[in-house]
């Protein structure tokens, strides 16, 4: 019985897919280098305007950290024909929303609009890149906003400086060891030209793609976007500096103390190799099996059955030159880090020996078909999706066809890169817990 429906929910998962719908898309160039993505969607009379650029926090200097991230902030402050504050107001007036986020490789700002307003998000995202006002006002303003967000969800909440922690100590000479926040004293210690020059050098056409998505006619947005964008100066050629790391041979030990926490936590992590890679999808679907959801490996165990546990996870941070491979725990009383390990390795061990029940990867493999129709139902999702696989990937086509990267992945693969990357000697173990309560003299 169990097989049965095991299989009519197989068939019920790939027929969605089957039946979810290829993401058409047109693309070109402009003269300057910019290159367009164009995605027509009739389902809703709705369009996002999106741009990304291929500057992250790497890109910054190491006494220079949170450049990036502070960028995304900035240039909402205004542009030479949007005044000071008019940005959000000008978008939410039209009946938009719009956003921006940044990573350790890429900056990305997108509007949602009604499909009527095409030409004012074109127009807003080109006054961005041409126009932006870049002053002292604008700087400290901004600044004190950036300090307000670390506080907030870095200096002052639990587990908050966990990612700083660990990249710290994963990596030596690749820029990937700071935190795409940043560090405040390097902003406070910037000079006006300094942000200019850095918005100079990443701010190009020719290091950004433009994605139009939603509902709108294809011949018009081809001539906003040539109108608006077009007349932008192409940049000078950004070159990027290769960062290798040596590779990790023995267990790296290190601590961190925590005053937001009460509970200590038990990190180990892994130093994995690029997004890009077939690995890298490996890893997320042994992510998948270890800790997502409450019958996985790690919750089962730990949590429900031996009460070790109060929490664990799994997750692999794929990014574009690196990725880092994490497993943590929350003790449960007074239960050691030792133990959690213990418990966490048996895990590991046991992939790494033995290929996993064709039930559990048939498991894995729904999952991942769900994931993939769930990325693409959104135009947002799309647009977005678009964006990253022409810049980060360097290959678009992989809105349709990264499913089969995942599809082609094989149990003996799971246990292969388990063995791979997944050892005692190749990983940091972190304890980072509360601060301890200095003695007095």
């Amino acid at each position: 019985m169990k097989k049965t429906l095991m299989a009519l929910g197989t068939m019920a998962m790939l027929g969605s897919t089957a039946n979810a719908q290829k993401v058409a898309f047109e693309e070109f160039d402009l003269d300057n280098g910019l290159h367009v993505v164009l995605h027509q969607d009739d389902s809703a009379p709705v369009i996002i305007t999106s741009v990304m650029y291929h500057v992250g926090a790497k890109d910054e200097q190491p006494n220079r950290t949170g450049f990036a991230h502070f960028f995304e902030h900035l240039l909402f402050e205004g542009t030479k024909n949007i005044g000071k504050g008019e940005w959000f107001k000008l978008v939410t007036s039209n009946g938009g929303n719009n956003n921006a986020n940044t990573s350790d490789d890429r900056t990305y700002y997108y509007e949602v609009f009604p499909s009527n307003n095409l030409e004012l998000a074109i127009w807003m995202e080109s006054e961005r890149l041409m126009h932006p006002v870049i002053d002292q006002k604008g700087v400290d303003t901004q600044n004190e906003v950036v300090k307000e967000e670390k506080r907030l969800r870095i200096d002052n909440s639990p587990y908050g400086n966990l990612l700083k922690a660990v990249k710290q100590n994963m990596f030596k000479v690749h820029p990937y060891k700071w935190t795409t926040i940043g560090e405040m004293e390097h902003l406070d210690a910037a000079t006006l030209e300094e942000f200019k020059a850095f918005n100079k050098k990443f701010y190009i056409p020719n290091n950004a793609v433009l994605v139009v998505a939603g509902q709108f006619d294809n011949a018009q947005a081809k001539t906003w976007i040539k109108k608006y964008f077009g007349a932008i100066p192409k940049g000078e050629p950004i070159k990027r500096q290769k960062f290798e790391e040596a590779p990790i041979t023995t267990t790296i030990n290190a601590t961190w103390e925590d005053p937001n926490v009460q509970i200590p936590m038990t990190v180990t992590a892994y130093r994995t190799p690029s997004m890009k890679t077939k690995d890298a999808r490996v890893l997320d679907m042994i992510s998948s099996y270890l800790s997502e959801g409450k019958s996985s490996k790690l919750y089962k165990k730990m949590v429900d059955e031996k009460k070790v546990a109060l929490q664990v996870n799994a997750f692999n941070y794929s990014q574009e030159d690196y990725g880092t491979y994490f497993i943590f725990g929350l003790p449960m009383g007074d239960v050691t880090s030792e133990t959690l390990i213990k418990e966490i390795d048996e895990e590991i061990v046991n992939i790494q020996n033995n290929l996993i029940s064709e039930n559990d990867f048939q498991k894995l493999q729904n999952k991942f078909e769900n994931n993939y129709v769930t990325s693409n139902s959104t135009v947002e999702g799309i647009a977005e999706n678009l964006a990253s696989y022409y810049l980060l990937y360097g290959d678009i086509n992989l809105v349709n066809t990264e499913i089969e990267i995942y599809r082609s992945i094989t149990r003996e693969d799971i246990k292969e890169v388990a063995k791979k990357y997944l050892n005692p000697n190749q990983r940091l173990i972190l304890n980072y817990g509360p601060a301890k309560e200095k003695t007095a003299k």
